[in-house]
């Protein structure tokens, strides 16, 4: 068998109907969602199945529904491909996928993953309402470039760049006046910019107010020891035990996203064989920027 990495999606890839055929098929990924309700204290595979848009889209609600679903879909994985699962060498998330690669290591269980997840998204949403910003995604640029444009449009006000995905795919992420002279800035240089539908500048120091909230939540939580590799985003290697955990998860709201780096380092680890687990297809996508022969499958939620 190859050796496997799991990636687990993250905020905009929820998409309403995500969950309805899983749930109508399987009981395990119908029982995630009702505990989920309970916990949450809405009905969470309505919202999943059935929107508004505008609700499911708000961070406070699609980061445990992305969660949630994510997890829904390895249950379909372990009942398909049970192979797959228990030969998994190693594990990664996109900023919220964290903890869904968390939680299917065994550092966190269901239901402290959804909890620290709500309180994670209720955090964010709060900072964001407190500091406008938003995410621009700079394409067909050179790193070095983006980080020239992301210098000259900090005039404007706080800008960072907030997401390394792969060759040519990068998101600036801040303050709205910063982010827009970077997409005039990048559109000039020949690259092309496109506004993120999200509520705010995530990964930038305009969601400090959200780090403190998640170290408290963190530091209740109970831990277990991980049964493979976690790569984490903000060190782009795999944590070195659960002692780092809760620190690297605080920090990752305020720190880029280094998916390129993790991928390259998860192919460098020998890892022959991917599966994106939840909503989606981005990573998938990513992941033949960086190796166009990468064997990637989709488990759709």
């Amino acid at each position: 068998m190859p050796r496997v990495a799991f990636l687990f999606p993250g905020q905009g890839a929820q998409k309403v109907g995500m969950g309805r055929d899983l749930c109508a098929s399987l009981p395990a990924a119908k029982s995630l969602f009702d505990e989920a309700s309970g916990t949450l204290g809405y009905d969470l595979l309505e919202v999943c199945v059935n929107g508004p848009a505008e609700r499911l889209n708000s961070t406070a609600v699609s980061q445990p529904a992305l969660f949630v679903a994510s997890l829904a879909a390895l249950e379909a994985l372990k009942a398909s491909e049970p192979a797959a699962v228990s030969d998994c060498v190693a594990s990664a998330g996109l900023s919220l996928g964290e903890y869904t690669a968390l939680t299917f290591a065994g550092a966190l269980d269901f239901r402290t993953g959804l909890e620290l997840v709500q309180k994670r998204g209720a955090a964010m949403q709060a900072a964001a309402d407190a500091a406008a910003g938003t995410m621009v995604s700079v394409l067909l640029l050179e790193q070095a470039k983006v980080e020239g444009l992301v210098a000259a449009a900090s005039s404007k006000g706080v800008v960072r760049l907030a997401n390394f995905l792969c060759p040519g795919n990068f998101v600036v992420s801040g303050e709205v006046p910063a982010c827009d002279e970077v997409s005039r800035l990048a559109e000039q240089a020949g690259g092309k910019a496109v506004r993120l539908a999200v509520a705010g500048a995530f990964h930038t120091p305009l969601m400090e107010p959200a780090v403190e909230t998640l170290r408290q939540a963190l530091a209740g939580a109970a831990l277990g020891e991980m049964r493979v590799p976690v790569w984490a985003n903000v060190t782009a290697r795999p944590y070195s035990g659960t002692n780092e955990v809760k620190e690297l998860l605080a920090r990752q709201v305020v720190e880029p996203v280094r998916w390129e780096q993790t991928l390259r380092g998860l192919l460098e680890a020998g890892v022959e064989r991917f599966y994106e687990v939840g909503p989606g297809r981005v990573l998938a996508g990513l992941l033949k920027r960086v190796l166009r022969k990468a064997e990637c499958k989709n488990v759709e939620a």
